[in-house]
C-alpha cells in the first residue's frame, strides 16, 4: 500500500532521515521501534506531507504523496494520530469526531462510523457531551484514535499512543490497534515500547541516527541479541 523510497528530510540545515526506505502492506501492522532521536516520528510527518522530503518518493496505492499538500493525504485514506493525542480541547467529545469525518467519503458516513467508534470505545459515548480536554489520558487517546476512525482510513499511523498511560490503559489500546488492524484498516506504529510491539506486529523496522538499520518480523527481531541489547537491556 505504502512505499517510502529513499527519502532524506532536514529541518533547516540539519539533516534528520538519511535514504529512509520502508513499505507498509495490506492488513499488517508494521512498527518503527528506536531511541529518542531516531527519526521515527519525522519519517511519519513526512508520510503525512507535514514535512517535505528533500530526496526520495513517498506512493500510496500508486499516488505519489511527497509532493501532496498536508489537507489532501487524509482524502488517500491516510490517518496520521498524533503524538499528544492533539484534539480540540474546547469541543466536546461528539464535535472531536465529527471533525474526523469532514472529508467527501466520510461525511455521508458519518453517523454509522460513529456509532462503531462509541460500539469500540463506550466510554466515549457516556461523554459524548464533555469537553475533550476535560478527559483522562486514557480517555483523549481513545478520542484521538476515533477522530482517526471517523476519516474511514485504509492506513493509520499511530504515533507514540501509550505515551502517559497506566500499563492496563497501554493494554488496552494495543488491543484495539490491533482490532483495527483485524478489521482490514493497515497500521503503521511508532512506539517506544519495544517489547510490546515486537510481540504483537507483523513486521518492525529499526531507525538509530536517522537511518534504517535492520528489518523482519516483530518476533524475530525480539530474539535479535542487537535489539535485545539497545532496547532492553539484556
Amino acid at each position: 500500500m505504502l512505499k517510502v523510497d529513499g527519502i532524506d528530510v532536514f529541518y533547516g540545515d540539519l539533516q534528520v532521515l538519511w535514504n529512509v526506505s520502508l513499505e507498509v502492506r495490506e492488513n499488517e501492522i508494521l512498527v518503527l521501534v528506536g531511541a529518542n532521536g531516531a527519526g521515527k516520528s519525522t519519517t511519519i510527518k513526512t508520510i503525512s506531507s507535514l514535512l517535505r522530503p528533500d530526496k526520495g518518493r513517498i506512493t500510496f496505492n500508486g499516488h505519489r504523496l511527497d509532493q501532496e499538500p498536508a489537507h489532501k493525504i487524509i482524502g488517500h485514506g491516510i490517518v496520521h494520530v498524533p503524538e499528544g493525542r492533539r484534539l480540540f480541547t474546547q469541543m466536546s467529545v461528539e464535535e472531536n469526531l465529527i471533525m474526523g469525518s469532514l472529508h467527501g467519503e466520510a461525511k455521508p458516513k458519518r453517523l454509522e462510523t460513529m456509532a462503531y467508534v462509541y460500539e469500540l470505545f463506550p466510554r466515549l459515548k457516556e461523554r459524548r457531551k464533555q469537553l475533550g480536554g476535560t478527559l483522562s489520558g486514557g480517555e483523549q487517546q481513545m478520542l484521538a484514535i476515533g477522530r482517526g476512525l471517523m476519516s474511514l482510513p485504509k492506513l493509520m499511523m499511530f504515533d507514540e499512543p501509550s505515551l502517559g498511560l497506566s500499563p492496563i490503559l497501554v493494554q488496552n489500546i494495543f488491543g484495539i490497534i490491533k482490532k483495527i488492524s483485524q478489521e482490514g484498516v493497515a497500521v503503521l506504529l511508532v512506539e517506544q515500547n519495544v517489547m510490546q510491539t515486537l510481540k504483537m506486529c507483523d513486521r518492525a523496522y529499526v531507525m538509530e541516527n536517522g537511518r534504517i538499520v535492520m528489518e523482519g518480523p516483530g518476533p524475530e527481531l525480539l530474539e535479535n541479541a542487537q535489539v535485545k541489547e539497545a532496547f532492553l537491556g539484556i
